[in-house]
């Protein structure tokens, strides 16, 4: 298998209202490049969050900062100084609820997509409409992990293939039957994305071609460890 991912330049800065589908549609159309089946296109949550408006106004009043994610998070698991660890009503566990200054225009927070499976639902019909590729949308994030330094993209979105891909009650080489793998597939593919789009190369769109995946529909929410399994908060 040969995975290729393809950042798509020239998109430009995105505004309140924009429909993103004939935005990413117009800037594949320039960079010459034609959508296949199974292409999956990877979308940065800023463009998302840009597009519905879930932003605030934001004059670098600190207080104001922390009463933004105070309201963004459902419950604060921990804090550090000017970082808190937060539980989002998406049940993801990050650092300040999302809420982010970083790729936005000055005097703005973004804030995540109120329902980024749906959003990514949305994007990926309205692209399919248009191409007649059978493809997937994955909306990314950056998030922090437990026990490991360093940021790496996430899937808080995803539309048109698996979140996961269970390997439960399979062998591995060595005929050793598989009882607790699970695959976060979707998650695998916002990290590679995220290679080519980068932290502050204003890139929030790429094509990632080549990974084999089941047909079937997941979302981001099937990621999230209810707490029952949670054996670290």
């Amino acid at each position: 298998m040969t995975v290729e991912i393809t950042p798509i330049h020239g998109i430009g800065e995105i505004a309140a209202g924009d429909d993103l589908a004939e935005v990413f549609l117009a800037a594949l159309e320039t960079a010459g490049f034609a959508l296949e089946d199974g292409d999956v296109l990877v979308v940065t949550h800023k463009a998302v969050s840009k597009a519905e408006n879930a932003v605030v106004r934001f004059d670098g009043d600190e207080e104001l900062r922390h009463q933004v994610i105070a309201e963004e998070a459902v419950s604060v698991l921990r804090r550090r100084g000017d970082l808190a660890i937060t539980e989002t009503p998406h049940g993801f566990i990050c650092a300040n609820a999302g809420v982010d200054r970083s790729n936005m225009p000055e005097g703005w927070l973004a804030l995540l997509p109120r329902d980024p499976d749906r959003s990514a639902h949305r994007l990926r019909t309205k692209i399919e409409q248009a191409t007649d590729a059978e493809i997937a949308v994955v909306i990314t994030d950056t998030f922090g992990r437990p026990w490991r330094r360093g940021l790496t993209d996430v899937a808080i979105g995803v539309s048109g293939m698996p979140a996961l891909l269970d390997h439960r009650g399979t062998t591995d080489t060595f005929g050793k039957t598989l009882t607790v793998t699970e695959v976060a597939l979707v998650d695998e593919v916002a990290a590679a994305a995220d290679l080519v789009m980068g932290k502050a190369t204003g890139v929030p769109l790429a094509v990632v071609r080549g990974v084999e995946f089941p047909v079937g529909e997941g979302r981001a929410t099937d990621l999230v460890r209810p707490p029952g399994e949670d054996m670290f908060r």
